[in-house]
C-alpha cells in the first residue's frame, strides 16, 4: 500500500482547564486547526468518590458555530441541555452536538461515578460547521456502545462514528465529508486504513506504541499526515488504542472566542450577544 507521508508529529502537552489537568495535542506550537478539525482535549484520570455531581465537571455553558464532540472511553458522563436533552453516554460512546445557532448544555461524570469514585477516560474534540449550516437548528445524538458500527479483522477492531469505511456507515450525521474512526490494534498485528486522499487525517494515540508509516507513535502523540494520496499503515508493537479524524477541509476563514467558532468577529459579538441575552436557551441543572 503507498502511504502518505506525515507532515507532522506533536506530543501533547498538560492545560489546565478550569482545575482539571488535560492532555491537549490541538491546537499546539503553532498549530491551530487541521481543517476542519480544531481542538483535541484527552482526560483520564480516577474520580476520587465522595463528591456531588453538581461539583464536577462542567457546568451549563453556550456553544455556536461547531461540533463538540466526545468519546467516552470508560466511566460515564451526563449531558443535559437547553432542548431539554438529558443523557448518560457509557465506555464506548460518542456524546455529538451540532451546536449550530446556539445550544447551552453542561458535561458532568454520572451521579454514580461522582459518588462511588472509578476511572474516567474520554476525548472532546471541535469539528468546524461550514459557514452555510452554522445558523442550523442545533442538534444532540447520544450514542452507545452496542449501536456503534465495527469493522473488524484479524488483531484489530474499527468502531465507525461517523462518514463511511469500508461499506459501513456511522450514526452520527456530518455536514462536511469526514470519517471518524476509534479504533484497537493488538500487539504484534498490523492494520492498513485507506481514506479519500481529499482528506486531511489526524491519528492520535491514547496509550500503547505503534509504527505508523515508518515513524514510531507513542501513546499521547497526534500524527498529522499530508495530504495526497496514500494511506496509514500501522504496526502495533504493544496493543494500542487511537482515534482517527479525517475530513474534507473547508478552506473557510475562522474566528474564534472561547465556545463560539464562526467566520469573522462581527459574527462573534453576535454570538456573545445572543448568549448573554439569552437566545441560545437556557439550562437549569437538578440534582
Amino acid at each position: 500500500m503507498e502511504q502518505r507521508k506525515i507532515a507532522r508529529t506533536v506530543a501533547a502537552l498538560k492545560v489546565n482547564m478550569g482545575g482539571n489537568i488535560l492532555d491537549q495535542p490541538l491546537p499546539v506550537n503553532g498549530l491551530d486547526q487541521v481543517d476542519p478539525f480544531l481542538l483535541i482535549h484527552h482526560w483520564k484520570d480516577v474520580m476520587p468518590g465522595h463528591q456531588k455531581q453538581r461539583d464536577v465537571g462542567v457546568g451549563p455553558h453556550p456553544h455556536r458555530g461547531f461540533s463538540p464532540v466526545t468519546f467516552i472511553f470508560e466511566g460515564s458522563l451526563q449531558h443535559r441541555d437547553s432542548l431539554g436533552n438529558d443523557a448518560t453516554v457509557y465506555s464506548g460512546g460518542t456524546q455529538w452536538m451540532h451546536a449550530g445557532r446556539g445550544i447551552t448544555h453542561s458535561e458532568r461524570p454520572d451521579a454514580t461515578i461522582a459518588a462511588e469514585g472509578g476511572p474516567l477516560e474520554f476525548i472532546q474534540f471541535w469539528v468546524n460547521t461550514p459557514a452555510k449550516h452554522k445558523m442550523d437548528i442545533p442538534f444532540y445524538l447520544p450514542l452507545s456502545d452496542e449501536k456503534t458500527p465495527r469493522v473488524t479483522g484479524d488483531g484489530y477492531h474499527l468502531a465507525v462514528v461517523a462518514g463511511e469505511y469500508e461499506g459501513v456507515k456511522g450514526a452520527a450525521p456530518v455536514l462536511s465529508p469526514m470519517t471518524l474512526l476509534r479504533g484497537e490494534v493488538h500487539e504484534g498485528k498490523t492494520l492498513d486504513i485507506h481514506l479519500p486522499e481529499s482528506f486531511n487525517i489526524i491519528l492520535y494515540a491514547l496509550d500503547g506504541a505503534m509504527t505508523v508509516n515508518g515513524s514510531a507513535v507513542k501513546g499521547k502523540d497526534m500524527l498529522v499526515l499530508e495530504p495526497g494520496e496514500g494511506g496509514l499503515s500501522i504496526l502495533a508493537e504493544r496493543t494500542s488504542r487511537f482515534i482517527i479524524l479525517s475530513g474534507e477541509p473547508l478552506n473557510e476563514k475562522v474566528a474564534s472566542y472561547g465556545p463560539f467558532v464562526m467566520n469573522d468577529q462581527t459574527q462573534i459579538m453576535e454570538a456573545l450577544r445572543d448568549a448573554q441575552t439569552g437566545k441560545m436557551g437556557i439550562l437549569i441543572e437538578e440534582f
